[in-house]
């Protein structure tokens, strides 16, 4: 069984007109055309499958990856089935591993246009129809964990399984019109999660030439060794019980897989040793990611212990160690119960008609989950390779406006990156998506977000060793301020990485 993650359904219209073709091997990919309203015609390609369906045998092991199809002709005018999941439709299938791809009408083999593709997010246990920028996009994963596992090599399934998917596209993208040596690998959430953790250890640089990580990185789940996750794992039902039992707020995340894994180690250790990709990347996070992930009830300290218990996973039991106990105690110190200081940031006193607590956790998952493990890769990447830029989202448009004790919360870039905002937004946020994907876009083709293309806007600084520097991505005024805010609490929160599973 692959458990899928959640995905951005764009605002894609279809358009009645003669159904592109791909000769892929011996295989006849028959896909869609899909148009925009004033913009270029686009061609789909969806539900190929990269890898052999893990079923019977196959389930609970590696993937193996699929070099044909076999058949004479296939039906890519569709996304694929999603795999097991809460909630999920009814076409659901194990058999899950699928890519889809999204192209410039017209290409052919030879025409080597730059391939984004794209991770979605979803906490690693829903979702399914994913949506792509430019050319290419990743599908399903799972991640199946315990000491069974273990012992079976079947830790980290949904890493290998995106392994295998960039795999497939290192193979098989020029037959589609794309440059298989210029990949950028991009994500959100758990999709940048993910390719955080295939930065550190993956050889991602032979598969991938430039990341972006959109709020997520190696530290923003817990990583720990197998045996702390002792949850049975069979089918659906099994899942659901599974998941009702765990004491963790994302109870199937990446977890440590021990020498010759994906994850063969905490990962603030590997990047202290020097083990990642020398990849360029852009990086940044959300103003206010944390107040996605916690209840409006949240009303006194014992909340507040009880989700970061949840979030940080000290043992199998659930129970917190003594030490634990005194780290979540000093976090309490950092992050007083003073509204002011809490998140959404800068909004004064205000509280929403809430507890001051609710600003005061979300402050403290804010910067645990998102913040502060953005900054250790930030200044572990940036001391070997400098080409990184780094950005912090906070338009105060995406605040939802029947919601504001949200602020500028988790995912809320998103559709500025894919153009919904550029396209039905009101000014100047639509200015602002639309220098996004032009930033987005033209790292992915020139590997620097200041080629000079597309739209007008302010130059993005590298973030160096010497000019630890963020691009504040804001409508109102796009501009760049120094990585020093909330230095103290960043600090401390770094300093116990193996407290934290960080």
């Amino acid at each position: 069984m692959r458990l899928s993650r959640l995905g951005f359904i764009s605002f894609l219209i279809s358009a009645c007109v003669s159904a592109p073709q791909v000769q892929l091997g011996q295989t006849i990919l028959i896909g869609r055309s899909i148009a925009y309203p004033n913009l270029a015609e686009q061609e789909f390609f969806g539900g190929i499958p990269f890898a052999e369906a893990p079923v019977r045998s196959l389930r609970f092991s590696p993937p193996v990856l699929k070099s044909s199809l076999n058949v004479s002709s296939f039906d890519a005018s569709n996304f694929g089935a999603p795999c097991p999941q809460l909630g999920s439709p009814a076409n659901i299938s194990e058999d899950c591993l699928t890519i889809n791809v999204l192209r410039p009408a017209g290409l052919s083999v030879g025409s080597a246009l730059p391939v984004m593709a794209f991770v979605y997010g979803g906490g690693f246990s829903g979702g399914t129809r994913p949506h792509t920028m430019q050319l290419s996009w990743l599908g399903k994963v799972l991640h199946e964990e315990g000491a069974e596992a273990a012992s079976r090599g079947a830790l980290n399934l949904g890493l290998k399984d995106q392994l295998t998917a960039m795999q497939w596209i290192h193979d098989k993208i020029a037959t589609f019109g794309g440059d298989p040596a210029k990949v950028t690998i991009f994500g959100e959430s758990a999709g940048a999660i993910s390719i955080a953790l295939l930065f550190l250890n993956s050889g991602l640089e032979h598969l991938a030439r430039a990341a972006i990580l959109e709020s997520g990185s190696q530290a923003t789940t817990p990583a720990f060794p197998a045996e702390r996750r002792e949850l049975t794992l069979g089918l659906l039902n099994a899942y659901v019980a599974a998941t009702k039992e765990s004491h963790e707020v994302f109870p199937f995340v990446p977890t440590i897989d021990g020498p010759g894994g994906v994850v063969p180690d905490l990962p603030s250790n590997l990047l202290a040793a020097g083990k990642f990709s020398r990849l360029p990347f852009i990086a940044g996070t959300n103003q206010d990611e944390g107040t996605a992930f916690i209840s409006t009830s949240v009303s006194n300290v014992q909340d507040i212990r009880d989700f970061v218990v949840g979030e940080s996973f000290p043992s199998s039991n659930g129970q917190a160690s003594a030490q634990f106990n005194t780290v979540v105690d000093l976090l309490l110190e950092f992050y007083p119960d003073d509204a002011a200081l809490g998140s959404p940031f800068g909004t004064g006193n205000n509280t929403f008609g809430l507890s001051s607590q609710y600003k005061r956790l979300a402050a403290i998952a804010s910067d645990n989950l998102f913040h502060c493990p953005q900054k250790s890769l930030d200044t572990g990447c940036e001391q070997i390779w400098s080409k990184t830029f780094v950005y912090l989202f906070e338009d105060p448009q995406a605040v939802p406006a029947d919601q504001p004790f949200l602020g500028v919360t988790h995912g809320s870039e998103l559709p500025y990156v894919y153009g919904a905002t550029a396209m039905s937004g009101l000014a100047p946020a639509n200015a602002l998506s639309v220098a996004m994907m032009d930033y987005w876009i033209s790292f992915a083709v020139d590997l620097d977000p200041n080629d000079g293309r597309g739209s007008l806007r302010p130059t993005w600084k590298q973030y160096t060793p010497v000019n630890e520097v963020l691009l504040q991505l804001n409508g109102e005024n796009t501009t760049h301020i120094q990585d020093t805010f909330r230095s103290a609490q960043f600090s401390f929160i770094n300093g116990v990485p193996s407290v934290l599973g960080h």
